[in-house]
Protein backbone atom coordinates (compact mmCIF):
# COMPACT_ATOMS: atom_id res chain seq x y z
CA UNK A 1 0.00 0.00 0.00
CA UNK A 2 1.54 3.42 -0.82
CA UNK A 3 2.43 5.51 1.85
CA UNK A 4 -0.28 8.00 3.75
CA UNK A 5 0.47 12.08 3.89
CA UNK A 6 1.24 12.87 6.99
CA UNK A 7 -1.10 14.97 8.41
CA UNK A 8 0.42 18.45 10.22
CA UNK A 9 -0.31 21.85 11.04
CA UNK A 10 3.10 22.75 10.60
CA UNK A 11 4.40 24.96 7.61
CA UNK A 12 6.18 23.86 4.70
CA UNK A 13 9.75 23.78 4.19
CA UNK A 14 9.40 27.56 3.23
CA UNK A 15 7.24 28.38 5.84
CA UNK A 16 4.04 28.50 4.36
CA UNK A 17 0.67 27.39 5.73
CA UNK A 18 -0.59 24.01 4.81
CA UNK A 19 -4.29 22.79 4.93
CA UNK A 20 -4.68 19.96 7.87
CA UNK A 21 -7.56 17.72 7.74
CA UNK A 22 -7.88 16.09 11.20
CA UNK A 23 -10.21 13.49 11.75
CA UNK A 24 -12.61 14.33 9.53
CA UNK A 25 -15.71 12.08 9.41
CA UNK A 26 -19.41 13.33 7.58
CA UNK A 27 -22.72 12.42 7.61
CA UNK A 28 -25.87 12.86 4.91
CA UNK A 29 -28.55 12.03 7.31
CA UNK A 30 -27.94 8.56 8.71
CA UNK A 31 -25.29 7.37 5.91
CA UNK A 32 -21.54 8.16 6.31
CA UNK A 33 -20.20 10.11 3.56
CA UNK A 34 -16.51 10.71 4.80
CA UNK A 35 -14.72 8.61 7.55
CA UNK A 36 -11.74 9.83 9.69
CA UNK A 37 -10.19 11.54 6.63
CA UNK A 38 -6.46 12.68 8.18
CA UNK A 39 -4.27 14.13 4.88
CA UNK A 40 -2.25 17.30 4.59
CA UNK A 41 -2.60 20.20 2.00
CA UNK A 42 0.63 21.56 1.24
CA UNK A 43 1.49 24.67 -1.93
CA UNK A 44 3.22 24.69 -4.77
CA UNK A 45 1.38 21.49 -5.89
CA UNK A 46 -1.58 20.61 -8.13
CA UNK A 47 -3.68 18.37 -6.00
CA UNK A 48 -6.47 16.44 -7.46
CA UNK A 49 -9.01 14.58 -5.23
CA UNK A 50 -9.89 11.29 -7.34
CA UNK A 51 -12.27 8.61 -6.91
CA UNK A 52 -15.19 6.77 -8.02
CA UNK A 53 -18.90 8.04 -8.10
CA UNK A 54 -20.30 8.93 -4.33
CA UNK A 55 -16.80 8.30 -2.68
CA UNK A 56 -17.03 11.46 -1.34
CA UNK A 57 -14.66 13.71 -3.45
CA UNK A 58 -17.36 16.99 -3.52
CA UNK A 59 -18.03 16.50 0.07
CA UNK A 60 -14.71 16.56 1.72
CA UNK A 61 -14.08 19.99 -0.24
CA UNK A 62 -17.09 21.20 0.87
CA UNK A 63 -16.71 20.36 4.35
CA UNK A 64 -13.10 21.49 4.20
CA UNK A 65 -14.50 25.28 3.43
CA UNK A 66 -17.11 24.56 5.75
CA UNK A 67 -20.04 24.46 3.45
CA UNK A 68 -21.51 21.77 4.94
CA UNK A 69 -21.78 20.33 8.65
CA UNK A 70 -18.99 17.62 9.65
CA UNK A 71 -19.75 15.09 12.33
CA UNK A 72 -16.14 15.41 13.84
CA UNK A 73 -12.85 16.80 12.93
CA UNK A 74 -11.25 20.14 11.81
CA UNK A 75 -9.55 21.70 9.38
CA UNK A 76 -6.82 24.61 9.49
CA UNK A 77 -5.38 26.39 7.10
CA UNK A 78 -2.09 27.93 9.53
CA UNK A 79 -3.14 28.16 12.98
CA UNK A 80 -6.95 28.57 12.53
CA UNK A 81 -10.13 27.17 10.90
CA UNK A 82 -9.72 27.30 7.36
CA UNK A 83 -13.78 28.08 7.50
CA UNK A 84 -13.06 31.16 9.32
CA UNK A 85 -10.46 32.45 6.75
CA UNK A 86 -12.27 32.45 3.13
CA UNK A 87 -11.04 35.37 2.22
CA UNK A 88 -7.89 33.48 0.95
CA UNK A 89 -9.98 31.01 -0.83
CA UNK A 90 -11.34 30.98 -4.70
CA UNK A 91 -13.76 28.13 -4.48
CA UNK A 92 -15.58 27.48 -7.78
CA UNK A 93 -18.18 24.49 -7.60
CA UNK A 94 -19.34 22.26 -10.08
CA UNK A 95 -21.11 23.69 -13.07
CA UNK A 96 -24.48 21.96 -12.43
CA UNK A 97 -25.14 24.09 -9.32
CA UNK A 98 -24.95 27.84 -11.02
CA UNK A 99 -27.58 29.31 -12.03
CA UNK A 100 -27.21 30.36 -15.61
CA UNK A 101 -30.08 32.04 -16.33
CA UNK A 102 -29.20 34.63 -13.72
CA UNK A 103 -28.71 37.95 -15.61
CA UNK A 104 -24.76 39.21 -15.63
CA UNK A 105 -22.00 39.22 -18.01
CA UNK A 106 -19.04 38.06 -18.25
CA UNK A 107 -17.59 40.98 -16.72
CA UNK A 108 -20.00 40.99 -14.12
CA UNK A 109 -18.58 37.96 -12.81
CA UNK A 110 -15.65 38.10 -12.87
CA UNK A 111 -15.82 41.47 -10.62
CA UNK A 112 -17.68 39.49 -8.41
CA UNK A 113 -14.41 38.03 -7.22
CA UNK A 114 -13.33 41.36 -5.66
CA UNK A 115 -16.26 42.10 -3.84
CA UNK A 116 -15.04 40.75 -0.20
CA UNK A 117 -11.52 43.18 -0.77
CA UNK A 118 -13.57 46.31 -2.15
CA UNK A 119 -16.60 45.33 0.20
CA UNK A 120 -20.02 45.11 -0.28
CA UNK A 121 -22.13 47.90 -1.83
CA UNK A 122 -18.87 50.06 -2.37
CA UNK A 123 -17.37 50.95 -5.87
CA UNK A 124 -15.06 48.85 -7.50
CA UNK A 125 -11.51 50.68 -7.70
CA UNK A 126 -9.48 50.93 -10.91
CA UNK A 127 -6.70 47.96 -8.92
CA UNK A 128 -10.04 45.61 -8.82
CA UNK A 129 -11.22 46.70 -12.50
CA UNK A 130 -7.46 46.08 -13.73
CA UNK A 131 -7.49 42.45 -12.29
CA UNK A 132 -10.60 41.86 -13.39
CA UNK A 133 -9.18 42.71 -17.18
CA UNK A 134 -6.28 40.76 -16.54
CA UNK A 135 -7.71 37.42 -15.15
CA UNK A 136 -9.99 37.26 -18.68
CA UNK A 137 -7.72 38.44 -21.01
CA UNK A 138 -5.28 35.56 -19.18
CA UNK A 139 -8.14 33.20 -19.92
CA UNK A 140 -8.84 34.36 -23.44
CA UNK A 141 -12.21 35.65 -22.47
CA UNK A 142 -11.74 39.90 -22.72
CA UNK A 143 -13.62 40.03 -25.89
CA UNK A 144 -16.92 38.56 -24.09
CA UNK A 145 -16.42 40.69 -21.15
CA UNK A 146 -19.94 42.01 -22.32
CA UNK A 147 -21.42 39.22 -23.32
CA UNK A 148 -24.40 37.53 -20.85
CA UNK A 149 -22.67 34.51 -18.93
CA UNK A 150 -25.81 32.20 -20.02
CA UNK A 151 -24.74 32.42 -23.81
CA UNK A 152 -21.22 31.54 -23.28
CA UNK A 153 -20.42 27.77 -23.90
CA UNK A 154 -19.78 25.53 -21.29
CA UNK A 155 -15.85 26.17 -21.78
CA UNK A 156 -16.48 29.36 -22.24
CA UNK A 157 -18.51 29.61 -19.06
CA UNK A 158 -15.87 27.85 -17.01
CA UNK A 159 -13.26 29.78 -18.05
CA UNK A 160 -14.60 33.03 -17.02
CA UNK A 161 -15.13 31.27 -13.35
CA UNK A 162 -11.28 30.65 -13.35
CA UNK A 163 -10.65 34.46 -14.41
CA UNK A 164 -13.18 35.47 -11.45
CA UNK A 165 -11.04 33.13 -9.20
CA UNK A 166 -7.81 34.43 -10.33
CA UNK A 167 -9.37 37.97 -9.55
CA UNK A 168 -9.79 37.17 -6.41
CA UNK A 169 -5.60 36.98 -5.38
CA UNK A 170 -6.41 34.20 -3.59
CA UNK A 171 -3.54 31.40 -1.50
CA UNK A 172 -6.14 28.72 -1.70
CA UNK A 173 -7.85 27.71 -4.88
CA UNK A 174 -10.66 25.08 -4.80
CA UNK A 175 -12.15 23.65 -8.41
CA UNK A 176 -15.06 21.15 -7.91
CA UNK A 177 -15.30 19.25 -11.24
CA UNK A 178 -14.03 21.98 -13.53
CA UNK A 179 -13.21 19.88 -16.75
CA UNK A 180 -16.97 18.53 -17.19
CA UNK A 181 -18.45 19.88 -20.25
CA UNK A 182 -15.37 21.31 -21.56
CA UNK A 183 -13.52 21.34 -24.82
CA UNK A 184 -9.66 20.17 -25.42
CA UNK A 185 -8.68 23.95 -25.53
CA UNK A 186 -10.45 24.80 -22.36
CA UNK A 187 -9.21 21.94 -20.86
CA UNK A 188 -5.81 22.95 -21.58
CA UNK A 189 -6.06 26.70 -20.75
CA UNK A 190 -7.09 25.58 -17.34
CA UNK A 191 -4.40 23.15 -16.81
CA UNK A 192 -1.70 25.52 -17.80
CA UNK A 193 -3.54 28.18 -15.25
CA UNK A 194 -3.41 25.38 -12.58
CA UNK A 195 0.28 24.34 -13.34
CA UNK A 196 1.13 28.58 -13.26
CA UNK A 197 -0.85 28.96 -9.46
CA UNK A 198 1.37 25.71 -8.01
CA UNK A 199 4.58 27.30 -8.82
CA UNK A 200 4.00 30.62 -7.77
CA UNK A 201 3.18 28.77 -4.42
CA UNK A 202 -0.31 28.84 -4.28
CA UNK A 203 -2.47 25.56 -2.80
CA UNK A 204 -4.81 24.42 -5.83
CA UNK A 205 -7.01 21.66 -4.89
CA UNK A 206 -9.21 19.93 -7.83
CA UNK A 207 -11.83 17.08 -7.41
CA UNK A 208 -11.73 15.45 -10.72
CA UNK A 209 -12.84 11.91 -12.13
CA UNK A 210 -11.32 11.49 -15.57
CA UNK A 211 -9.02 8.60 -14.97
CA UNK A 212 -7.38 9.00 -18.53
CA UNK A 213 -4.19 11.05 -19.37
CA UNK A 214 -5.06 13.93 -17.66
CA UNK A 215 -4.04 12.69 -14.49
CA UNK A 216 -0.70 12.77 -15.16
CA UNK A 217 -1.52 16.92 -14.90
CA UNK A 218 -1.77 16.25 -11.24
CA UNK A 219 1.73 15.74 -9.01
CA UNK A 220 -0.32 15.21 -5.96
CA UNK A 221 -3.28 12.84 -5.49
CA UNK A 222 -5.76 12.28 -2.76
CA UNK A 223 -7.48 8.94 -3.49
CA UNK A 224 -10.94 8.25 -1.73
CA UNK A 225 -13.81 6.18 -1.16
CA UNK A 226 -15.45 7.39 1.57
CA UNK A 227 -12.27 7.08 3.50
CA UNK A 228 -8.79 7.96 2.73
CA UNK A 229 -6.74 5.35 0.59
CA UNK A 230 -3.82 7.07 -0.32
CA UNK A 231 -2.36 10.75 -0.72
CA UNK A 232 1.09 11.85 -2.00
CA UNK A 233 2.68 11.91 -5.03
CA UNK A 234 1.28 10.95 -8.40
CA UNK A 235 3.76 7.37 -8.06
CA UNK A 236 2.81 6.07 -4.70
CA UNK A 237 -0.79 6.56 -5.10
CA UNK A 238 -1.76 4.76 -8.27
CA UNK A 239 -0.13 1.66 -8.03
CA UNK A 240 -2.56 -1.43 -8.92
CA UNK A 241 -4.01 -1.82 -4.89
CA UNK A 242 -4.19 1.50 -4.20
CA UNK A 243 -7.32 1.47 -7.39
CA UNK A 244 -8.71 -1.51 -6.24
CA UNK A 245 -9.05 -0.65 -3.04
CA UNK A 246 -10.72 2.60 -4.46
CA UNK A 247 -12.37 1.05 -7.45
CA UNK A 248 -12.53 -2.35 -6.69
CA UNK A 249 -11.75 -4.98 -9.37
CA UNK A 250 -9.17 -4.22 -12.15
CA UNK A 251 -9.28 -0.83 -13.62
CA UNK A 252 -7.73 0.44 -16.60
CA UNK A 253 -7.26 3.83 -16.14
CA UNK A 254 -4.23 5.54 -17.25
CA UNK A 255 -1.01 5.24 -19.80
CA UNK A 256 2.16 4.67 -18.88
CA UNK A 257 3.30 8.61 -18.50
CA UNK A 258 0.95 7.95 -15.26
Amino acid sequence: MAPRSIRTSNPDANGNPVIAVDHLTVNYRDTQALRNINLTVRPGRLVGIFGPNGAGKSTLMKAMLGLIPVVTGRVTYGDQDLAHQLDRVAYVPQRSQIDWTFPSTVWDVVMMGRVKKTGWLKRFSATSRQLAKEALDRVGMLEFKDRPIGALSGGQQQRVFLARALAQEANIFCFDEPFVGVDQKTEAVIFQIFHELANAGKIVLVVNHDLGESITNFNQIILLNKELIAAGPREWVLTRDNMTRAYGGHIGFFGHAA
